[in-house]
């Protein structure tokens, strides 16, 4: 039994690892780049490594409660919220993606040093 638990942390070390890599990708991206639109795929990515740890952990640690022991097929409250939250994510992409399309259309660039000349 004890080997199945050294197993289980292997796993989730390399789901955090991944989630790690992919948030610092994001982080660089969101700092370094001037197109809003890579900008916003930065973002995406940001939200998603947060879900893949979200999910990773509530695999890990779900089967302890006595509801998801008795009926192995409940979904977990952490992959409701990630449900949740990529609704959220994907109004945000259509929201987003229409003030850049309306950015385009006003100032033919989507370059965010543009929208600080706006301000004047």
């Amino acid at each position: 039994m004890e080997g199945l638990g050294e197993a289980r942390i292997m796993e989730i070390k390399w789901y955090i690892g991944l989630a790690v890599a992919l948030f610092c990708t994001g982080i660089v991206g969101v700092l370094t780049r001037r197109n809003s639109i890579i900008i916003f795929m930065c973002i995406e990515l940001m939200l998603n490594a947060v879900n893949l740890l979200l999910v990773a952990f509530s695999k890990m640690h779900g089967g302890a409660s006595a509801v998801v022991q008795s009926n192995p097929n409940v979904v977990s409250d952490a992959q409701i919220f990630v449900f949740f939250i990529m609704v959220v994510a994907a109004a945000e992409v259509s929201v987003g993606l229409a003030i850049i399309v309306m950015l385009y259309r006003n100032t033919h660039s989507v370059d965010v040093n543009f929208l600080n000349r706006l301000k004047n």
